[in-house]
């Protein structure tokens, strides 16, 4: 079964980075946007299992974007990751979810 993840963050060019890297394993599902209005689309559309917000998201913006996403989605896992390597990045999301 596979896990999906929404990453939401703010640079084009590390959204793309995001993409490629969680959709790289096969037990992951990524979905990776650059608006906050997207995010919440998607949480509305599909079951989301993680949430990771990423760089560019100042904290006025982190706070009401998770209260939106929790609204829609209360019992979702929700974590930031600005960066790091690609183990990283799975050890994240392997404590998030364990």
């Amino acid at each position: 079964m596979q896990t999906t993840i929404l990453y939401i963050g703010r640079d084009t060019e590390i959204t793309i980075v995001m993409n490629r890297l969680l959709n790289a394993r096969p037990e992951w599902k990524g979905i990776c946007v650059c608006t906050d209005e997207e995010g919440i689309s998607i949480c509305k559309e599909q079951e989301i299992d993680l949430i990771l917000l990423g760089n560019g998201i100042n904290q006025e913006e982190e706070t009401q974007l998770r209260n939106k996403l929790l609204a829609l989605r209360p019992k979702v896992k929700i974590i930031q990751h600005y960066g790091g390597g690609s183990g990283l990045l799975y050890g994240e999301i392997m404590t998030a979810l364990g």
